[in-house]
C-alpha cells in the first residue's frame, strides 16, 4: 500500500517558506522572496532556494519590478543575476541565434558582476557565473580564457577552476557550484567522470560532493543508452567502479545526515536510483527521508516506461520488498 503513496514533486520540496515565496513570485509579488532571503542564515540554504525562485522568478517580471523599487538592494541584483542566467541556460537549450545568445550571456555575465560588487561576501553571483561557463564549449572559439583554466592536476581538463574556487572562498563546498562545474564538464563532452570522482574522493565524511558521481554515472548511462550503447543495464551499475562510489555516497554522505530535510531531495532521489539500479542495500532508508517528494530528476532521464512517477513508485516498491525479505 505504501509503495501507491501519491506522490508530491514540487521545487520547493518541504521548505514552506519557500512554497509561499513562490506562490507570491508566480503572481508578480516579491516581497515574500526579498522577506525570504533577508531570514535565510547559511550561504547554503540562500544558494538552493535563489536558484528554485529564479526558475518560477523567470517566467515573469517580479524581480525587475523589484530591481526598479530597490535598485541598491543586493538581494535583489543577485536575483536579478539568478533570472538572467536561468534564462539564458534556457535559451540555450532551444538552440536560438549564436550571436543573440552571445549578447544574452554578456548581459547575465554583467548582470552577476554587479551583484558581486554589490555583496562581495555572497557565493551565489560566482555560481551564477560558472553555469554560464558550460555555454562555453568550443575551445576554438571561447568566450572567456578563465573558462578554460589550467587544472590543478594532469589528469583533469581545462575548465573554469578559477570561477571555483571563487565560491570555494566564500562557500565550501557549495553543492550548486560543484554541480554547475559537472555540467561545464559535460556539456563538453568529457572530463565529467575524472572531476566527480576526484571530488569524491577528496571529501569528508558526510560532504555533499560524495554525491557528484551519481549525476555523472547517471548521464553516463543516459547518453550511452540514447546513442544505443550499452549492451547491458545490469552490467553497467555492477560494475566495480560504479558499486563502489554508489556506496561511497550511501556510507559517507547519507549514513551522516541527521536532518533529511537540509539535504537536496535531488541528490536523495539520485541515490535511491542508484542504490536500486546497482542492486545495493539501503535504498528503502533513501525512500523513507524522500517521502512522497519524488523529483522528476534522474527518474525522468531513464524511465523505461512513460511516466517517471511509475519508475519512482516500481524502484520504491522494490527497495521495500528487499529490505521486508519477502
Amino acid at each position: 500500500m505504501a509503495a501507491e503513496m501519491l506522490l508530491t514533486p514540487h521545487p520547493a520540496g518541504c521548505d514552506e517558506d519557500l512554497r509561499l515565496a513562490l506562490e507570491d513570485i508566480l503572481i508578480g509579488r516579491w516581497l515574500s522572496t526579498k522577506a525570504l532571503l533577508t531570514s535565510t542564515r547559511s550561504w547554503a540554504l540562500r544558494t538552493s532556494r535563489t536558484q528554485v525562485l529564479a526558475a518560477s522568478a523567470a517566467k515573469g517580471d517580479a524581480i525587475a519590478a523589484w530591481c526598479a523599487e530597490e535598485p541598491g538592494d543586493a538581494n535583489a541584483l543577485m536575483m536579478r543575476a539568478r533570472v538572467m542566467t536561468h534564462r539564458v541556460l534556457a535559451a540555450h537549450r532551444s538552440t536560438p541565434d549564436r550571436h543573440t545568445l552571445f549578447a544574452q550571456v554578456s548581459a547575465a555575465r554583467a548582470a552577476c558582476e554587479d551583484a558581486a560588487r554589490r555583496w562581495p561576501a555572497d557565493p551565489v553571483p560566482w555560481v551564477c557565473m560558472l553555469a554560464l561557463a558550460q555555454l562555453d564549449i568550443d575551445h576554438r572559439q571561447w568566450h572567456r580564457a578563465e573558462h578554460w583554466a589550467k587544472a590543478p592536476e594532469a589528469m583533469l581538463p581545462r575548465g573554469p577552476w578559477a570561477l571555483l574556487w571563487q565560491v570555494d572562498r566564500r562557500d565550501s563546498p557549495n553543492r550548486e557550484a560543484y554541480q554547475r562545474m559537472l555540467q561545464c564538464f559535460q556539456a563538453r563532452g568529457h572530463g565529467a567522470t575524472d572531476f566527480a570522482r576526484r571530488e569524491a574522493s577528496q571529501a569528508k565524511p558526510g560532504s555533499v560532493l560524495l554525491t557528484l558521481p551519481l549525476y555523472a554515472f547517471v548521464e553516463k548511462y543516459r547518453a550511452q543508452i540514447a546513442t544505443g550503447q550499452v549492451a547491458s543495464t545490469l552490467g553497467f551499475w555492477t560494475s566495480d567502479q560504479v558499486q563502489y562510489y554508489v556506496e561511497l555516497a550511501r556510507d559517507g554522505w547519507f549514513a551522516h545526515i541527521t536532518d533529511w530535510s537540509t539535504c537536496s531531495l535531488v541528490d536523495l532521489n539520485y541515490l535511491a536510483y542508484t542504490l536500486t539500479a546497482c542492486g545495493q542495500p539501503g535504498a528503502a532508508e533513501v525512500f523513507e527521508a524522500i517521502g512522497s517528494f519524488a523529483t522528476p530528476a534522474p527518474w525522468q532521464a531513464v524511465a523505461e516506461s512513460r511516466w517517471w512517477q511509475d519508475e519512482f513508485r516500481q524502484a520504491r516498491k522494490y527497495a521495500l520488498k528487499w529490505r521486508s525479505g519477502s
